[in-house]
Order: structure tokens, then sequence, then C-alpha cells
């Protein structure tokens, strides 16, 4: 079965940088895009960043743009997200979420916290 795996997360300060993980298994992880999701507390789930199966193509949240960068692994089948320059605001659960023939499918997120 499909499962998604990320850690990473914790709490570091503003102007700090963090490294997420994201470990895939149970499909075939080099045929599909994968997406890095987020949710602040009351508010809704937010796309941060997305990438192609091969990472050639990526896109970005206009709030990440310049400070976030989505990369992946085909090998260990896994996906990266390097924020950098992380602000109060970036505070959130971050997800790792993949959709297979039209189903998505999510981890339980790991939990980043910017706080001076």
């Amino acid at each position: 079965q499909v499962q998604l795996v990320e850690s990473g997360g914790g709490l570091v300060q503003p102007g700090g940088s963090l490294r997420l993980s994201c470990a895939a298994s149970g499909f075939t992880f080099s045929s599909s895009t994968m997406r890095w999701y987020r949710q602040a507390p009351g508010k809704d789930r937010e796309l941060v960043a997305v990438i192609s199966t091969a990472g050639g193509s990526t896109n970005y949240a206009d709030s990440v743009k310049g400070r976030f960068t989505i990369s992946r692994d085909n090998v260990k089948k896994m996906v990266f997200l390097q924020m950098n320059s992380l602000k109060p605001e970036d505070t959130a659960v971050y997800y790792c979420e993949v959709s297979r023939y039209g189903i998505e499918y999510w981890g339980k997120g790991t939990l980043v916290t910017v706080s001076s």
C-alpha cells in the first residue's frame, strides 16, 4: 500500500533553515509527481511545491518562491523540501502528497515551528 512518511520538522528561529524529507513506498515513485503541502493552525491546507517525475520541473507557491527548494531522489524514493530564510508565517504541519489513479495519498505530516 502507498505510504508516505515525513520527517525533519522542528523548532527553528526566524531566518533559519530546515530540510524536510518524505520517504515513499508502495507505488512507482519514479513515475509520480510529488507535492508538499502545509496547513497552519486555523487555516486551510495549501500547496507549497510540486516536482515532476524526473525532477526537471518544479513549481512553488508565491509565498515561498526563492526560499524553498523541492527535490527528489528516485533511487532512494524520497522527496525533499529545503526551507531557507524561514519566517514565523511558515509555521505549519507539512505534508507529502501523491495522487495515484485519482486517489490522493498523504503522510501524517511533520510540524515546523518558526519562532524566537
